[in-house]
């Protein structure tokens, strides 16, 4: 059941981190990283730079919010200006909280898909009713700054502060820059610039072909096309982009194993039929005016245990879709709904913090205390949010 889209996700996640890896996205890191001169600034400006990353694409927005938290806290060690790397981490996950507002969100591509298991039901739900809607826009600024403004505010005192291990500065990253034999036609070819290039610049004036022939829409094989197009056109040769690849697979590699673990726990969960009791309830209890509400905390529930925005939606979907037809109400709540539930209570389950700490070489427990309180606030947001737009 989660085969095809754990393919779609693990595309996505190697080609973001390949991406992220490149030279030009990589200086642009290292310029931001250098950026603040405060430790407020710090906090915040990793903050910003996750929630940024993650509206154009949620394993993008981990990836980077990790790289701008490690090279901040290297520029500031530098200077001279003490920040706590513990919070500045929390701070890159923070930012993550609004992944599923933005050009990757699971649920509200999966509706624009011709051929969803609920278009029979719903039809086809296209981008601009759902994540490209003034309100979802507002909201998704209105967390991100609130979110901004948390994270300083949570520094500890200076005697508390835990400074970035300097033995991570010493990372071997010359895999990536030692240059291949140019000796026989094919080692010619696998170090020729021009033919990644070729091929990104191709992929991406297809998609923008696309887009002028049928409109702007987004499926999740859209977004990856994207990123592999993007990740080509700036690689040094195709034998780079591919030790790009090689290097992201170590870091994504946790999360992918644990896909085929998750659709177990989503077998139990559907063959026991605790989903729908879990979705029931909170139906049975819901009036047209409350039903997205109920979406809302039933999604953050759900997502403790399936911690993936799309198998949420194809498990919770048919249920509040169903209800909202017999209730009247407009289906891009729903859906944003439970986008926002799952994104929610991704601040209290570990699941996406995986590649995040790889990177910034920290365990769970140095940053789950910061991000349980991005939890609660970020929850009143939301919450409030989708009353208003009742």
């Amino acid at each position: 059941m989660l085969l095809a889209f754990t393919a779609q996700l693990s595309i996505t996640l190697l080609a973001a981190h390949a991406l992220a890896h490149t030279d030009q996205v990589q200086r642009l890191l290292r310029t931001i990283g250098s950026l603040p001169k405060s430790g407020f600034a710090a906090y915040a400006l990793v903050v910003f730079s996750a929630g940024v990353g993650s509206l154009i694409a949620w394993s993008l927005g981990l990836i980077v919010g990790a790289m701008v938290a490690r090279q901040v806290a290297i520029e500031c060690q530098k200077r001279g200006v003490r920040v706590h790397y513990p919070l500045l981490v929390a701070s890159a996950y923070g930012g993550f909280v609004i992944w599923h507002m933005g050009y990757s969100a699971s649920a509200a591509l999966f509706v624009a898909t011709p051929g969803h298991s609920l278009e029979s039901t719903m039809g086809i739900l296209p981008i601009t009713e759902t994540i490209f809607t003034i309100e979802n826009g507002i909201l998704a600024v209105i967390t991100l700054l609130a979110v901004t403004f948390l994270c300083p505010m949570m520094r500890p005192h200076d005697k508390e502060i835990v400074e970035i291990d300097i033995s991570l500065l010493k990372q071997d990253e010359n895999s990536l820059l030692s240059e291949p034999n140019h000796d026989t036609p094919a080692q010619k070819l696998e170090a020729m610039r021009l033919l990644s290039s070729a091929l990104g610049a191709s992929l991406l004036a297809y998609i923008a072909y696309s887009f002028y022939k049928q409109g702007f829409f987004l499926t999740l094989d859209i977004v990856n096309w994207s990123f592999v197009g993007a990740g080509l056109l700036l690689a040094r040769s195709p034998l780079h982009y591919v030790r790009l690849i090689e290097s992201a697979s170590k870091t994504v590699g946790p999360i992918i194993l644990q896909y085929p673990f998750y659709a177990g726990i989503l077998g139990m969960m559907i063959g026991t039929g605790l989903v729908n009791v879990i979705s029931d309830g909170f139906v049975s209890i819901a009036t047209a005016e409350t039903l997205s509400l109920a979406a809302f905390f039933s999604a953050g529930l759900v997502n403790i245990f399936i911690p993936s925005g799309g198998g949420q939606w194809a498990v919770q979907g048919p249920i509040f879709i169903d209800a909202a037809n017999q209730l009247g109400v407009e289906h891009a709540k729903i859906v944003l709904a439970v986008a926002y539930g799952d994104q929610w209570t991704n601040m209290i389950q570990p699941f996406w913090t995986i590649p995040l700490l790889a990177i910034a070489g920290l365990h769970l427990r140095a940053i789950m205390g910061y991000t349980v309180v991005i939890f609660l606030v970020t929850g009143i947001i939301f919450a409030s949010g989708l009353m208003l737009m009742n």
